[in-house]
């Protein structure tokens, strides 16, 4: 059934798509080229039961996707959430493939996750549904073909059951089949903080190349969980004064200034950014609509559409999340000259770092957090000297730039390896 107007304003699949559609008419490549890109490699979708425990018994739906695997084995996380669907997963496995090809590291876009809210299920539950999902799955995925690591509603916790599980059935320990573990079981020094450092990196670079002083700069972040918690400590420890922050449940702000690890400690005491007694209660769409310097949506995607994005007030849009700008959006930044650095760069702090860690469990030897940081941010800021250099030279946006560097080397991939059979 074709989607509403409104679904497509909103359906990451469709920004996803429309993304790559523009990349390709650039390009001058064919509609064959368009079509083998917009849709997934492979796809599976499982039943995961899981026996509750006061021993009743619930069915979720599982997914796995492979959008592309031309330039390695696929790369992405596996989410948790009541909202996950096919769709999503499709398109953050797509958003994966750029991202990978963008900081060139030899993997492909893949994604996952399970259609449940992790907040209602004890430990032993949410055990036992990462251990059927990843038995579900296991043909699917491995180092070599398919390594998943954290996303939403899932942490090392989840990846060392994961690989527990993977590798019991295998007969032996596989360090490499998933990234983002616990150090003990050959996790990396530096992955839990990774995308959240690339962030702020990214973020400090945009100020900087705008002229603006990180010193004096404003900032607000949606979403303080997994990336916006960590990325605001490391902005608050730039020098920048952070004055609205957001989560699921509500949003702050204080002009003077809010504390990120005070506002952390509320958090870990409430589970919410709402109450804290340093900053006042503000709508989720005024946080978005704040006059500051950077703005960072570090939650889900298409939450800056064509409805609000003509009251954006940031004079820069770093995208934490995959996917927060729809591509109508786009074009209203665009015009009213803010600056957006994309996802597939922004926030691919985390899948170097994952890249790093599987290296190192391939090879057995480990790195200390000082190297893998320094080989993380060498990496981001050559990308993004890139992307900026070529935006300059061509008129185009950081998006723009960003998603024709990575689409042409996935395709270069496909034609040096020629079609089969």
């Amino acid at each position: 059934m074709p989607l509403t107007m409104q679904e497509q304003i909103t359906n990451p699949l469709h920004s996803a798509r429309a993304q790559l559609r523009a990349a390709v008419e650039v390009l001058g490549y064919d509609e064959g080229t368009y079509e083998s890109l917009a849709s997934s490699r492979r796809e599976l979708v499982v039943r995961v039961p899981l026996r509750h425990d006061d021993g009743h018994v619930s069915v979720f739906t599982g997914y796995r996707v492979q959008h592309n695997i031309s330039r390695g084995p696929g790369k992405g996380g596996v989410r948790f959430s009541p909202f996950v669907d096919l769709e999503e997963v499709r398109a953050l496995a797509m958003w994966m493939t750029w991202k990978c090809a963008l900081v060139d590291i030899p993997y492909g876009g893949a994604k996952g996750g399970v259609t449940i809210d992790p907040r209602a299920h004890s430990v032993g539950e949410l055990e036992r549904v990462t251990r059927r999902y990843t038995s579900e799955i296991s043909d699917f995925i491995g180092p070599h073909r398919d390594i998943p690591a954290p996303d939403i509603g899932t942490d090392e916790r989840t990846m060392a059951w994961m690989m527990d599980t993977y590798s019991v059935n295998h007969g032996y320990t596989v360090l490499g089949v998933v990234t983002g573990k616990p150090l003990a079981i050959g996790g990396s020094q530096g992955r839990a903080s990774a995308t959240s450092l690339g962030v702020a990196r990214i973020a400090i670079a945009a100020l900087t190349h705008l002229g603006l002083n990180p010193d004096k700069a404003t900032a607000a972040l949606q979403g303080f969980g997994k990336v916006g918690r960590d990325a605001a400590v490391f902005l608050h420890e730039a020098g920048l004064t952070i004055t609205g922050i957001s989560d699921q449940y509500g949003a702050i702000c204080n002009p003077a200034g809010i504390d990120p690890i005070a506002l952390g400690e509320h958090v870990d005491a409430t589970g919410t950014v709402v109450g804290y007694s340093h900053a006042d209660p503000i709508g989720a769409e005024e946080l978005l609509e704040l006059p500051v310097d950077l703005l960072v949506p570090a939650a889900v995607e298409s939450v800056i559409t064509r409805d609000n994005a003509g009251r954006i007030r940031a004079r820069i849009v770093v995208e934490g999340a995959n996917g927060p700008t729809t591509p109508e959006a786009d074009d209203i930044l665009r015009e009213a000259d803010v600056l957006v650095v994309p996802d597939v760069l922004a926030n691919a702090g985390g899948v170097v770092v994952s890249y790093l860690e599987w290296v190192q469990a391939n090879q057995a030897m480990w790195w200390s957090r000082a190297e893998v940081e320094q080989r993380m941010t060498e990496r981001l800021l050559a990308t993004w000297q890139t992307v900026v250099h070529e935006a300059h030279t061509t008129g185009r946006t950081l998006r723009e730039v960003a998603t024709l560097i990575a689409v042409s080397r996935v395709v270069d991939a496909h034609r040096i390896r020629g079609l089969y059979p």
